[in-house]
């Protein structure tokens, strides 16, 4: 069995940023799946459930919403590990090329008031949100990609090596 792409990435050595994690083919269509890390895996506490949460709802109706973008938007959602989210657009563009709406989208979350969408009607668990620690994290993510923008660690992944036994099996096929 082949390890997926997104498990290919050696999260020993990630750092927040953007990433491209995969471009797939759509009939005609080209779509590509970015990653959106704002914690460094096992090695920062990950972000609140909560707030999590609540940046989903907030920055998936932004995207949404984007004059720009809101056709190219195919998804938004959390990583089940919890240090990021992973964001689906059409075509394929780089890292680099998302840059301020990514950087926009975690802006926006400052001027939220309430959390879209946080009703029973339109939520599974509409009691589960935190706002204030969404913007808690929002903000300092927002900073980081600010004060990193020259830094282009943020925007290429580093890859992990996948360890391959004396008879040329993948280590986890022998």
């Amino acid at each position: 069995m082949d390890l997926i792409q997104s498990f290919s990435v050696d999260h020993t050595k990630i750092i927040p940023g953007i990433f491209t994690s995969r471009v797939d083919s759509v009939g005609q269509d080209t779509v590509t799946t970015y990653d959106i890390r704002l914690k460094k895996p096992n090695r920062e506490p990950v972000i609140d459930v909560a707030a999590m949460h609540s940046l989903e709802h907030i920055i998936a109706t932004f995207l949404r919403n984007d004059a720009d973008w809101k056709d190219e938007v195919i998804y938004w959602g959390p990583m089940g590990c919890l240090t990021g989210f992973y964001l689906i657009l059409k075509g394929n563009r780089s890292p680099r090329e998302i840059y301020d709406l990514v950087l926009n989208a975690f802006k926006s979350v400052e001027a939220a008031d309430e959390v879209p969408g946080a009703a029973p009607v339109n939520c599974g668990h509409y009691l589960m949100h935190n706002l204030p620690m969404a913007k808690w994290y929002a903000s300092e993510f927002a900073g980081y990609l600010e004060e990193n923008s020259g830094n282009g660690k943020i925007f290429e992944y580093p890859k992990a090596e996948r360890l391959v036994t004396d008879d040329g099996k993948h280590f986890y096929d022998s």
